[in-house]
């Protein structure tokens, strides 16, 4: 939810919030973190990936602030960078994969936004991952659909994650 203080640009990224906020047009947006689904499939996901990232040639961050303008941030539960480590402390470039983990308070309505702002950032892949109901969705410019196979997969690089080995 967006608080009713409004907070400088320079202020917010010069702040550490727990848990840190997200920031549209000078307010501080809350994020839904911290409950054990959430968490347990961010941490399978890093560690699956933190396997592959030589292999892959892709670089793995959980929770790095990705400015997406100059009064527009997000903080993606996971993203994947095509390519070596950039050197930035908040990300401005789009990474190649979004993750999105729902908590149970997520809304639909804010989440679809969120990813809205990665596609028109740039970001190829975005990623909902829905650990209470074991679904997992991709959006990307040509659409949005289920991931159906339980495997979620990328080209160019070709990355792909058995949902089985998340959600177990």
């Amino acid at each position: 939810m967006q608080t009713a203080t409004q907070v400088p640009v320079e202020k917010y990224l010069g702040t550490t919030y727990d848990p840190d906020c997200e920031y549209l047009d000078g307010g501080l947006l809350e994020r839904n973190v911290g409950e054990k689904g959430h968490s347990k499939v961010q941490k399978k996901l890093l560690v699956f990936w933190a396997s592959h990232e030589a292999e892959w040639g892709v670089f793995v961050l959980q929770e790095w602030r990705l400015r997406l303008g100059p009064r527009h941030y997000r903080i993606p539960d996971v993203c994947i960078i095509a390519g070596p480590e950039p050197n930035e402390a908040v990300l401005s470039t789009p990474p190649f994969v979004c993750v999105e983990i729902l908590s149970p308070e997520d809304r639909v309505s804010r989440m679809l936004k969120k990813v809205a702002a990665y596609l028109a950032f740039g970001v190829a892949n975005v990623w909902v991952v829905d650990p209470q109901a074991r679904q997992a969705f991709v959006y990307t410019s040509r659409g949005m659909h289920e991931v159906t196979d339980g495997v979620l997969r990328t080209e160019n690089p070709k990355i792909e994650v058995p949902l089985n080995e998340i959600f177990d």
